[in-house]
This record gives C-alpha cells, sequence and structure tokens, in this order.
C-alpha cells in the first residue's frame, strides 16, 4: 500500500457532490484519411474485447481512508464510456454533455478514473476529417494536472502508422521501462523527518521578510484579494468553454514587450475578466489576485502532487493593458524571487503557512466570498511532438479543472504543440453570460497584437 500525501488527504476532504474534485482534459481527434467509416467502433471493440488489466496508477484504489491499494476486482464497465452525440453534433453539444459529466462525483470504491470516447462530432469544416473525442476524467488526489499531462503523453503514439495501441489505464510490461520512468522515488522516513526540520528557520526568515515589505506595491498577501462575482457560493452545475490559439500569437508580443509567454497570458485572461465583469457592473476597485500554480517537480515523475501557486495581481483596475501587463510582471518577478530562495520543501511549507487560512476558509466554507484569491490561471506545460491513436491525430488538449465554494471560475491551459488550448471550467448558475469569456480572450490577444504592431 501507499500512504496519501497531506495534499492528497485535502482533495478528498474538500469533496462534496457539488464541489467534485477531479480534473479531466478533452481531447480531439481527426480520423486518418484513410479510416474506414467503423473506425470508432473498432476501437471500441478493442478496449472492451482487451484482456490487459490496468496499470499504474489506474489499478489504485482507496483503502483505510489513508492509503493506495491495488484494486483486484476491475472492471471496464465501470469506468469505459461510449457515447454518440446526435448526428452531426458540433461543439456546442460536446460541451454541453461533457459539463454535465464533469460535475457529477466518481464512486470511491473503485479506481477514481472514468474514459469518455465520443464519436458523431462534426468535422470542423466543411471538408475536413471526421472527429471524436477521449474526456479523461481522474481524480486530483490521484494526479495534479502536469501528471496527467504526462501520463497522456505516454499512452499515445509519436507514429501515426502505429495501430492496436494499449488503452490508456493499460500500459502493461511492455512499457516497464516507461512506467519506472514515472514512478516516486520513496524516500526513507529519516529523511523525510531531516528534510522538514531543515526547513524551521528559512521558512520562517521569509515569512518575516514578507511581513517587513509587506507595503511594498509588488507584495501580495493573502488579504489583498477584493470580494468579487466570482468569489461566491457555488452549485454542482458546470459550464466548460474551450478555445483553442495559435502560441506564436503570444509569443510574438511577449518579445516585442521582453517578458514571458506566461505574462501575455496573463494579461490577456485580466482583460478579458476586467470587461466580463464590466458588462455585470461588477468590477472591484481593487486588483483581482490570480492564484498561478508552479510545478515543484525536479523528476519525470507523474505521481502525487507536486506544486506551489504564486498570488498574482492581474491589474483589473487598470483601464490600460500596457499597465496591467507591467503590474503583472512584477507581480510574478516578485514571486519568482522569493521562491527562488528556498528549496521544494521549504516552498511547500511556506505555502502551507502563509495560505493556511485560505485552505481552512475553502475547507469548511465558512466565507466564501472573503477569499485569499479570485481565481486559479494555470499553464500546463506540453509537448511539441504530435501524438496519434491508431493513427487518429491528437489535435488539441482541453483541461477542466475543480471548482471551489467561493471559486466560481477557472482557467487552464494546455500547450500542445503550437497551439495553447484554453479550458474555462465555471459555476454556470453563479456566473451569468460566463460563456462569453472565450470570445472576449480573444479580443484582448488582438488588442495587445495591435499595440505591439505599433
Amino acid at each position: 500500500m501507499r500512504a496519501l500525501t497531506a495534499v492528497d488527504h485535502l482533495f478528498l476532504l474538500l469533496e462534496t457532490r457539488k464541489q467534485p474534485m477531479h480534473v479531466a482534459g478533452l481531447c480531439m481527434f481527426e480520423l486518418p484519411p484513410s479510416a474506414d467509416d467503423d473506425f470508432v467502433t473498432q476501437l471500441v471493440d478493442q478496449i472492451k474485447s482487451g484482456k490487459t488489466i490496468p496499470s499504474f496508477p489506474f489499478n489504485q484504489v482507496l483503502k483505510n481512508v489513508g492509503f493506495w491499494d491495488k484494486d483486484d476486482h476491475f472492471d471496464i464497465n465501470h469506468h469505459f464510456r461510449h457515447i454518440a452525440l446526435p448526428r452531426a453534433g458540433g461543439d456546442a453539444e460536446l460541451m454541453a454533455y461533457i459539463s454535465r459529466e464533469h460535475g457529477r462525483m466518481m464512486d470511491r470504491t473503485k479506481p477514481l478514473w472514468e474514459f469518455h470516447l465520443i464519436e458523431g462530432i462534426a468535422p470542423i469544416q466543411d471538408g475536413a476529417p471526421k472527429r471524436f473525442a477521449i474526456y479523461l476524467k481522474i481524480h486530483h488526489a490521484m494526479v495534479d494536472g502536469i501528471a496527467a499531462m504526462r501520463l497522456l503523453e505516454r499512452s499515445l503514439s509519436t507514429l501515426p502508422d502505429d495501430r492496436f495501441m494499449l488503452p490508456f489505464w493499460s500500459l502493461s510490461t511492455k512499457y516497464r521501462s516507461q512506467i519506472d520512468a514515472i514512478l516516486p522515488i520513496h524516500k526513507p522516513a529519516w529523511t523525510i523527518i531531516k528534510e522538514q526540520l531543515g526547513t524551521i528557520k528559512p521558512v520562517a526568515r521569509e515569512i518575516l521578510r514578507g511581513f517587513k515589505h509587506r507595503h511594498r506595491n509588488n507584495f501580495i498577501s493573502t488579504f489583498d484579494a477584493p470580494k468579487s462575482l466570482l468569489n461566491q457560493r457555488i452549485s454542482s452545475a458546470r459550464s466548460l468553454a474551450m478555445r483553442s490559439f495559435d502560441k506564436t500569437r503570444f509569443a510574438n508580443v511577449a518579445q516585442k514587450f521582453d517578458i514571458t509567454t506566461n505574462d501575455v497570458i496573463l494579461a490577456v485572461c485580466a482583460g478579458a475578466l476586467r470587461e466580463y465583469l464590466l458588462s455585470q457592473n461588477a468590477l472591484p476597485d481593487k486588483p483581482l489576485i490570480a492564484f498561478v500554480p508552479i510545478s515543484l517537480r525536479q523528476d519525470n515523475s507523474s505521481l502525487g502532487n507536486q506544486l506551489s501557486f504564486l498570488l498574482t495581481n492581474l491589474g483589473t483596475h487598470e483601464s490600460s493593458p500596457i499597465a496591467r501587463l507591467k503590474t503583472i510582471k512584477n507581480s510574478i518577478n516578485d514571486g519568482k524571487k522569493r521562491f527562488s530562495r528556498m528549496t521544494q520543501a521549504q516552498v511547500i511549507n511556506y505555502s502551507a503557512l502563509t495560505y493556511g487560512w485560505a485552505g481552512i476558509n475553502l475547507a469548511t466554507r465558512a466565507y466564501p466570498a472573503k477569499q485569499a484569491f479570485n481565481l486559479i490561471i494555470s499553464n500546463v506545460p506540453g509537448d511539441n511532438t504530435p501524438l496519434y491513436l491508431n493513427g487518429a491525430r491528437l489535435t488539441g488538449i482541453f483541461p477542466a479543472s475543480v471548482l471551489f465554494d467561493g471559486q466560481a471560475l477557472n482557467i487552464t491551459l494546455a500547450n500542445y504543440q503550437d497551439k495553447l488550448d484554453f479550458g474555462i471550467t465555471a459555476c454556470i448558475s453563479t456566473l451569468p453570460n460566463i460563456d462569453k469569456l472565450p470570445d472576449l480572450i480573444e479580443k484582448h490577444i488582438a488588442e495587445y497584437e495591435n499595440i505591439a504592431a505599433e
């Protein structure tokens, strides 16, 4: 058996019917030119008739509350769904289906993942290849978003001619070296204790430094986020929206302003959020604060949760897009500089202490209107290598994340080849007209492109 980490426990404790704690990805595929009309049917038959057993971590089930153990009673029918949309269903029908599914909890007596194979999706335009999709849903206690991306990449092929690929959950002993590469390294108990004791002094020093510099313009504390429309009690209803953008659009703007692509992404999201809140007569006087996850992985593992967060000033109180960009850049640089002075263990303990009240507030749902941050904006790294499933080309990976009581919106994007695939998860009963946000993101990247061109 393998013990759950403190973060893994937290995701299980936070879970309620209206607050399911799973992450997901919508993977879009185009059929190969030579595909028969029954391509998806053959794929379904291959999956259902396969004799392969699930491999780690897809064979792990909760045991005695605090442990993961191997599931000896795996049933593919519990995890696999084959869905056909109404004839020539478009993106709206696809989003309606996964929005419903994303709001549903999973059965904790089984391994916490689901695999939905969806066909009947209309081509992206007339004359384009037919499409199908995979919606992969996995509990956040099992893996974080970066780990899920790595597992996805390892389950597909880089060769368009490969056929009869093993399913996601059955990498098998054929790929033993790849599986070994993603298994975590278990440290002796004394090593862990020594590492934790060594964090006390540097973490205390960093907290004291933050207290002394709390009045600096770029320093963000957990008490700076304003009350906003985004921070209300949520329901179980979800609205998922997906939009893909050329990565070069953001990279070119970043180059013009000598900043990072991630700075541009945050600035574009800030502009879109500012305009959305203005349309609802709900823009706070103080700037929105984003919780921006950063990976602390120093290896190639894919297990558990190894991340922390930077509080970032989005500058939404600024009407000038250039002013917002500068505010974001300075805020991000200040947080990165602070974390660069600490080791991975120190960053985790520093975050646990400084964000402690925020976690308690989320766990107890005592005061949803007052949060340490207004939303999470996450950029998941990916691979530039084209990936295939039985010759079908993967064209996009759109993340869908978790919402909390008091956190009604999440923006997560994945990098795949030359695209940035935005996945927007929202509580539809809390945020009216939030489906307009992808169009606003398009509007504000175009605005920065025009400014850069000038």
